[in-house]
């Protein structure tokens, strides 16, 4: 595996996981309670998706919301009593996880979604066993785009960023990759922005292209 990056770090949420129906799904009901008759698009949703909770909910709740802090606070709180399906993982995910590992890439969870969130869904797909760290959002240190949680997963891991790859799906996974000189590749089933450019060398319509890819470049 000389010159290929031999730790791979995953976005979740719109990379391995679709989490806008379960979302979408809470807040629907969290305005049935109050009263309101506003239905969520899920595809205006989606590209909240990577925003981060709290913008996330205050803008799909929309005049609903109240106090930002109570909101997403409950908003967590409901999500912690669902279960994650299987059938949320994107096309190939699973499959693709495995032969990375097998291959003898470690993996790596970087989320902006709260660590005991990141943890339940993790172990509701059966995914957290691939992983050699998992790292979520902590109470003080700054979301992506901040580096703070991605320089967390290169020291549990002790590599350097020249020995990683960052795989995301939105253009603010593709900025903190940046920032830590981390390359990065793209996925487009998540929840970019409509104006967002990946880079069409680095871009994938399936994981299990991207993976093919990965591994063709151990034997390159």
């Amino acid at each position: 595996m000389a010159g290929v990056q031999k730790s791979l770090i995953f976005d979740l949420d719109g990379t391995l996981v679709d989490s806008c129906a379960i979302c979408v799904e809470i807040l629907d009901d969290m305005l049935r309670d109050r009263g309101s008759d506003l239905v969520i698009d899920p595809e205006f949703a989606r590209p909240w998706m990577s925003e981060g909770g709290p913008r996330m909910v205050a803008a799909l709740l929309g005049s609903a919301c109240a106090d930002p802090d109570e909101e997403i606070a409950e908003f967590r709180a409901r999500y912690a009593t669902k279960r994650t399906a299987r059938s949320s993982l994107f096309a190939d995910v699973e499959k693709g996880l495995i032969d990375l590992r097998e291959a003898g890439f470690t993996l790596a969870i970087c989320s902006n979604k709260p660590q005991p969130l990141v943890d339940q869904v993790l172990a509701d797909t059966d995914l957290a066993h691939l992983f050699s760290s998992i790292v979520g959002g902590r109470p003080g240190i700054p979301s992506k785009p901040a580096p703070d949680l991605l320089e967390a997963v290169l020291e549990e891991l002790q590599v350097r960023p020249r020995d990683c790859l960052f795989i995301g799906d939105s253009e603010i996974d593709h900025a903190v990759a940046d920032c830590l000189g981390i390359p990065f590749m793209f996925l487009t089933h998540g929840y970019a922005k409509a104006d967002y450019i990946p880079d069409p060398d680095r871009s994938f319509d399936r994981f299990g292209d991207l993976a093919s890819t990965i591994l063709a470049g151990v034997h390159a």
